[in-house]
């Protein structure tokens, strides 16, 4: 067949025909690159027929591209041919020179940069709607596509390293930025997500109650005054001890406590009957690992020792569930007795306050890291127990001390100052 002889219009048509097809290789391409890989298991999960083609084609890339790229070159290098008879018919030897010019700038627009753009901001609407073409191209290409991939694979093959089975799952840090990405779609939640992915970073030495803080009962003290601290007790389990808190005997469910009460007569070994055996955790303990030995040992209360074996706080099952969840109150600020808000924008704030409860109360940023509670943290600072209130500054935090006493700083006035005033 002449192609001379073929009306002009016919040509044309056949390079705008070759244009569409060329940006369906090409936005195709693009779209099934750019499929969400967890979205995309999700819908072939719920049984979505332009998933469930997407992805089987996906799990062979090297038979997908090479259908793509058979096609695409194919209608590329036939539309040259084309583009170039038009240009030889209507401008003679100047047609043929310019015909590839003319024809790049026009695949690159409408053929590649359109196309493209329109497959990387909506992959999912182009590339489950592409497949149903591409699958019977993918079994019509198929001879061309082995012999290609044949030999592109030998070519490649020295320079990749061994598949590595891994490689499809997602480290740590790379799920928290898919939650914080995510944050639109699961809206309160990201923050409950957020804080279970970062239990791994977090010991209980983190979110222990201190040592000094520990309410408890000595055995020795006299029954009534063993009823009255039970009864004054914020809290449903405490400690046993006798002699000093290092000799803890067990612990105490004041529930069952109420039901002795009921008895007219009940001695310090029948209180002891009622108490179960403690339960000891190390401080450097990861708080994801505490919250398993929580439920495998069913435990809600356990005693934090340093590596000495010497008793240093406590920890429980709610503390754990505090630090996914966030505070059980709807102002923890306000229902902290250890933090008072001030009249002057300041807070006073106890020394044995711990950090991470001052920073989630105030949303404040201070340092973690190091010493757990405000006293401990000004001490570092201070390298020395003053003799005297004084006042400081710890990056955007103006501290005044305004307790001092039995060698630790007992309460605290702070101010948090302006960022760029540091």
């Amino acid at each position: 067949m002449d192609m001379n002889n073929v009306p002009i219009g016919y040509l044309f048509l056949a390079i705008a025909i070759m244009i569409l097809l060329s940006a369906y290789f090409s936005g195709t391409e693009t779209a099934m690159m750019a499929l969400n890989k967890y979205r995309l298991k999700h819908l072939v999960k719920n049984k979505h027929r332009g998933a469930k083609k997407a992805s089987r084609m996906l799990d062979r890339q090297d038979r997908l591209l090479g259908v793509i790229l058979v096609g695409n070159n194919l209608v590329n290098f036939s539309a040259a041919t084309v583009a170039t008879i038009i240009g030889f018919n209507l401008f003679g030897d100047t047609g043929v020179l310019l015909a590839p010019w003319v024809l790049t700038l026009v695949f690159l627009i409408f053929a590649e940069v359109a196309p493209k753009t329109l497959a990387a901001e909506k992959p999912e609407s182009w590339a489950f709607k592409a497949v149903y073409i591409l699958e019977p191209l993918q079994r019509l290409f198929h001879p061309a596509v082995v012999f290609v991939n044949a030999f592109s694979n030998a070519l490649v093959r020295p320079f990749l390293n061994k598949a590595d089975d891994q490689d499809d799952q997602l480290t740590k840090d790379e799920l928290k930025t898919v939650v914080s990405e995510g944050g639109q779609s699961v809206g309160e939640r990201q923050t409950m997500l957020g804080r279970i992915l970062d239990l791994e970073s977090v010991t209980v030495n983190d979110i222990m109650v201190p040592r000094s803080e520990i309410v408890a009962i000595d055995i020795d003290d006299d029954i009534n005054e063993i009823l009255t601290i039970a009864a004054a007790s914020q809290h449903t389990l405490l400690p046993i001890y006798k002699d000093n808190f290092g000799n803890i005997l067990g612990i105490l469910h004041l529930r069952r406590l109420a039901r002795l009460v009921q008895v007219e007569e009940f001695t310090k070994a029948d209180l002891l009957q009622l108490a179960r055996e403690p339960y000891f955790v190390p401080e450097a303990t990861p708080l994801h690992t505490q919250l398993l030995n929580f439920q495998k040992e069913k435990q809600r209360f356990a005693l934090v020792v340093d590596e000495y074996g010497d008793i240093q706080g406590i920890v429980t099952l709610e503390d754990i569930l505090e630090e996914i969840v966030g505070e059980f109150t709807s102002d923890f600020a306000a229902h902290n007795p250890e933090i008072s808000a001030q009249e002057d924008g300041s807070y006073l704030i106890d020394g044995m306050a711990v950090l991470r409860d001052i920073n989630r109360a105030l949303r404040w940023d201070l340092p973690i890291d190091g010493p757990k509670t405000l006293n401990g943290f000004v001490l570092e600072h201070l390298e020395t127990l003053p003799e005297s209130n004084l006042c400081l500054q710890v990056g955007h935090y103006q501290i005044e001390t305004v307790q001092i006493k039995d060698n630790m700083i007992k309460a605290l006035k702070i101010r948090q100052m302006p960022t760029e005033q540091t």
